[in-house]
């Protein structure tokens, strides 16, 4: 395969690339992308997942939100694919300087990744909106109902990004940062559609631009390289 000969190259000489990366992922670890089976979920819940985890909508109806969170976002059990592995191994090798994921399961530290971008935060990261006193996410997936805080009663609130909500400026600048200055922009497992985490790779000032995905993308006229596919299998077959 003639894409996959020239982007073992690419990476082979490349000192500063940096992964952007979206739901596709961690879909083959088992957790699936809710925006692709809309109607599975309506099967379920009342209202569209996108709906669900907004920032008003937690706020107003927090049990309706923890039912869907709880079941359809949280997969503790997960485990990093080789996606990556092959991710964490290519930074331990000095070849990628950092991780810009929109996922937020931390399954890029799992695997080993050490800089990792979080743009739309970690279920890992759980705080009390009254006292700030900070929870794990087992914590949040034992507790019944709506969690509350062991200390105050106060709600507790995951440390993700929810619809309506602002990225989090230092690590939206410290993507933009690692972007503008890489070698080689690798973007896997994402449909490039959701704003403006998206938009990021704009700030991409050189000419190796790669996208791996399963289906067409709108920057996919912009690419350098494409490899249609699972990021897993493509990844897998790169030699570090």
């Amino acid at each position: 395969m003639t894409e996959l000969r020239t982007l073992q190259e690419w990476l082979n000489e490349s000192k500063r690339a940096v992964f952007f990366g979206g739901a596709g992922v961690s879909t083959e670890s088992g957790i699936p992308d809710f925006r692709s089976v809309d109607g599975l979920y309506n099967q379920n819940y009342d209202y569209p997942p996108e709906t669900i985890i907004s920032h008003s909508f937690f706020l107003q109806a927090p049990e309706e939100f923890y039912r869907f969170y709880k079941e359809k976002m949280l997969y503790l059990d997960a485990r990093p694919n080789v996606a990556h592995q092959k991710l964490a191994a290519l930074e331990a090798a000095g070849r990628l300087t950092g991780v810009v994921t929109q996922n937020i399961d931390g399954l890029h530290q799992a695997a080993g990744s050490k800089k990792v971008y979080e743009l739309h935060g970690s279920v890992h990261r759980n705080y009390c909106m009254r006292c700030h006193k900070s929870f794990d996410a087992r914590y949040v997936k034992q507790a019944e109902g709506v969690p509350r805080c062991d200390a105050c009663g106060g709600m507790v609130k995951p440390d993700v990004v929810l619809y309506e909500e602002p990225l989090d400026g230092l690590t939206v600048e410290g993507a933009v940062a690692a972007i503008a200055a890489a070698d080689l922009l690798l973007v896997g497992g994402t449909s490039l559609a959701v704003y403006p985490a998206a938009g990021l790779i704009n700030y991409y000032q050189g000419d190796r631009l790669v996208l791996i995905n399963k289906s067409p993308t709108p920057y996919d006229r912009q690419a350098n390289l494409i490899l249609t596919g699972k990021i897993g299998e493509i990844l897998g077959q790169i030699k570090v």
